[in-house]
């Protein structure tokens, strides 16, 4: 997002704007009144990155315009930034300046952080790290109460961890994620509270068990699980897999059954059509549970066809999309045999055209 359509005095109109744009884009499948989740204003990002720019011994954040994609502008403040992105990047700037070990061909800085103020920084290079850089960024890790990653091409450097603790309030519980370095998170704290506690309304009195697709590593797992009998959560990454595993032995969930599939896999598992050994780990055959609600949060790309016709044969559909155009195109075939029965919007990038939607679909 260029920062010069950071404009939080004009916040009100332009979220009203977004609203109207995608509730006409959806208008076609007759959602009942949208809830709309809007953003906080400013300091909401929990997730940055600048590449650095080098001029002699002087260091400086810098981004691209789409327009300008040669010409750095440098950052000097990142007002959409969390705080505690916000309160790291000018003393890690100078100590990086002044520090020829930390300095020299360093070409990107990312920031992860939490709600509650854990932080996590990457510093990637174009060089090998050697022991001396170990011990330099040891002593900056230190100084500035962080954890650090050191990257440079087939090599990787953890001082301290390679994560953060995500630690949120949902429905009157605290729940906590381990989110790796690199692995997908939702950038807007705040927003991402409102989704978990959307999704947990809509699927209260639902019943049965619950089959997630995309589960990543396990954002709607830990509070959904409260509200089946039985959730079989999928994911493709490894790196979020392993994370998902670990959120559901950090926070004593014992009724998600987590397997490493892609969702074109478990359309063809649950149609018959393919065997999987992963499935083996089930406590029982896929067919014997009482699978009446599927919830899937898609890549932009939304859900491709045959992973479509295959929820259809759900009793509810709980549909979280980043893409408004995507989830049109997935539901001009779901309303052909479910109708929406709630509908929210979420402000996740506020100053984008960008726009989260939640759907939940009931049979006809």
């Amino acid at each position: 997002m260029p920062l010069s359509r950071f404009q939080p005095e004009h916040y009100a109109t332009l979220l009203a704007d977004k609203v109207a744009k995608t509730e006409a884009l959806l208008a076609p499948f007759s959602p009942p009144a949208a809830e709309v989740f809007p953003s906080p204003r400013e300091a909401f990002r929990l997730r940055a990155e600048f590449r650095i720019w080098h001029q002699g011994d002087q260091l400086d954040y810098v981004m691209f315009h789409p327009d300008a994609p040669r010409d750095p502008v440098a950052v000097n403040h990142f007002p959409i930034a969390g705080p505690r992105i916000q309160a790291l990047m000018a003393p890690l700037r100078e100590r990086l300046t002044v520090s020829p070990l930390l300095r020299r061909k360093l070409f990107q800085v990312e920031f992860l952080t939490t709600t509650s103020g854990d932080a996590l920084v990457t510093l990637v290079y174009h060089r090998p790290l050697e022991d001396d850089w170990q011990q330099a960024a040891e002593q900056l890790a230190a100084d500035l109460g962080i954890a650090l990653v050191g990257r440079s091409r087939k090599q990787k450097r953890v001082i301290g961890r390679d994560h953060v603790t995500e630690s949120l309030e949902v429905e009157g519980h605290t729940w906590h994620w381990k989110q790796v370095e690199q692995g997908f998170t939702q950038p807007n704290g705040a927003v991402n509270r409102e989704m978990l506690h959307w999704a947990c309304r809509s699927a209260r009195g639902l019943g049965g068990d619950l089959l997630e697709l995309y589960c990543g590593n396990g954002n709607f797992t830990l509070p959904l699980s409260r509200h089946f009998d039985t959730v079989i959560a999928t994911e493709l990454a490894k790196t979020s897999v392993r994370a998902a595993q670990h959120n559901l032995a950090q926070n004593a969930v014992s009724n998600v059954q987590l397997i490493r599939l892609a969702a074109e896999e478990v359309t063809q598992a649950i149609r018959g059509e393919r065997a999987f050994r992963r499935l083996a780990d089930l406590p029982q055959a896929l067919g014997d549970y009482d699978l009446r609600t599927v919830f899937v949060d898609p890549p932009r790309a939304g859900l491709d066809p045959a992973t479509e016709a295959m929820v259809q044969g759900f009793d509810n559909i709980l549909y979280v999309s980043c893409n408004p155009q995507t989830l049109a195109g997935n539901l001009q075939r779901l309303t052909e045999s479910h109708r929406i029965a709630a509908f929210a919007l979420f402000d996740q990038f506020p100053y984008t055209d960008h726009m989260e939607c939640g759907v939940l679909l009931q049979r006809r």
